[in-house]
């Protein structure tokens, strides 16, 4: 009967000290609340000129939308590979402008507009690797240089050849 009273003591000491204790043994860790603030534009200058002329050289013909990330543009569920992977190599990267016709919203052209920061060594290596992985998804990429002003006539005539409709 002893050892009956016995093995309960313990039980009952057990159950106190993993409550006194429980704080210590939980794996929950509490994530960072982060705080943000609206930006006062979506595009830089440069961008936002590009983009009105992209509207007159194009806009008939297709739907421009602009700051797309890799993963909305192409499937990175591909047989054969790890799609985690996959999809983490190009969650981060994105293109300036995209250009989608306008009855299926089907995306035709990618286009990169680039400034000074595409000269950086780090900067050109990236270019590299999404000029390589849209080429490779049959997607065409169109590079525009920021010279600040856009020609709308020959922005229509560098998309029809990066189309091949010219």
């Amino acid at each position: 009967m002893t050892s009956i009273y016995i093995l309960i003591a313990i039980i009952v000491i057990l159950v106190v000290l993993v409550g006194l204790f429980k704080d210590k043994f939980n794996t929950e860790v509490e994530k960072p609340k982060y705080n943000y603030k609206r930006r006062n534009f979506f595009l830089s200058r440069a961008e936002h000129e590009c983009y009105d002329a992209l509207v007159q050289a194009v806009g008939q013909e297709y739907l421009i939308f602009a700051q797309v990330h890799l993963p909305t543009l192409l499937d990175h569920k591909v047989a054969g590979q790890n799609w985690n992977a996959a999809f983490r190599h190009v969650s981060q990267k994105s293109v300036d402008f995209v250009l989608c016709d306008k009855a299926y919203i089907s995306p035709k052209l990618a286009i990169e507009l680039d400034d000074k920061s595409h000269e950086r060594t780090d900067r050109q290596e990236r270019d590299q690797e999404v000029e390589r992985i849209l080429k490779g998804a049959g997607m065409p990429l169109l590079r525009l240089e920021n010279h600040a002003k856009f020609n709308p006539q020959e922005l229509a005539e560098k998309v029809r050849s990066a189309l091949n409709l010219s």
